[in-house]
């Protein structure tokens, strides 16, 4: 199963549309993942009508229309492992600990929010990954998304995929 994970699109104020490359992985993917800040629900529409399968989060720039179609925390069975998914997970000191007590029963954290990418494990074994964001990279050089296999409930081929500069 194919795994496309995105967060912090905020089409259309950081960006006009999503990238070409990234629209072309949505219709690739098995399931595509989305960490909240949309911005604007034409977005959750588009990813609605391309994908075979999505789940999303609100973030904390989504409005009430975004809030009503979509939880704060999703969680959710992919090939056998345990995934939930979040916007903001705090401040990176001490996150793989608070994260690890706040979702206990998961094997995958994917979240959002610092639009920094994201791939550690926790001491206790969770997995934590944020995709940073195809639209709007801030302090990072790239824009950027990650791909991901799950198989045999296992997570491999993790990738960080670094968009090409706009």
């Amino acid at each position: 199963m194919k795994l496309l994970m995105l967060s912090d699109t905020h089409v259309p104020l950081r960006a006009k549309a999503l990238p070409p490359q990234v629209l072309a992985e949505v219709e690739a993917a098995d399931v595509v993942l989305h960490a909240g800040d949309w911005v604007d629900e034409a977005t959750l529409d588009l990813l609605e009508e391309r994908s075979r399968r999505l789940i999303g989060v609100w973030g904390n720039n989504d409005g009430p229309g975004l809030r009503r179609r979509l939880p704060e925390v999703a969680r959710f069975e992919l090939g056998g492992l345990r995934f939930a998914m979040v916007h903001e997970t705090g401040p990176a000191k001490g996150r793989a600990e608070r994260c690890e007590r706040d979702f206990p029963d998961v094997d995958v954290l994917v979240f959002g929010h610092s639009h920094i990418p994201w791939d550690t494990v926790a001491p206790g074994g969770l997995r934590l990954l944020n995709p940073g964001s195809p639209t709007d990279r801030r302090r990072q050089p790239f824009c950027t998304y990650l791909t991901a296999t799950v198989a045999d409930a296992s997570l491999t081929d993790v990738r960080l995929v670094p968009l090409p500069p706009r």
